[in-house]
């Protein structure tokens, strides 16, 4: 049973990508594009938006930046600021269209 187990979390692994901090906020990044509309849902494959969430994702973002500061590797520095950047100027964007 033990042998089974973990042949089927072995697989479970092999199927995720590693994560790192990088791939973390990324993955953050994403579902702040989806809930601006910009990229499509993994469950209906279309744009929805929903700007409570995508705030609250991109607010989420900026709290990892201030709790994280003077603590990340300087690539992980720069590419938490320009994705913080690039969502804010999209979220204040897709904002004044409605």
């Amino acid at each position: 049973m033990g042998d089974a187990t973990n042949t089927t979390e072995a697989h479970a692994d092999d199927a995720l990508p590693h994560v790192d901090f990088s791939t973390f906020i990324l993955s953050l990044s994403h579902s702040a594009l989806m809930h601006l509309g910009e990229a499509p849902s993994p469950e209906t494959g279309k744009l929805e938006e929903d700007l409570a969430l995508a705030r609250q994702t991109i607010d989420l973002l900026g709290m990892l930046e201030e709790k994280t500061r003077g603590n990340l590797a300087g690539d992980e520095e720069r590419l938490l600021g320009q994705i913080l950047y690039d969502l804010r100027i999209r979220y204040v964007e897709r904002s004044k269209m409605k």
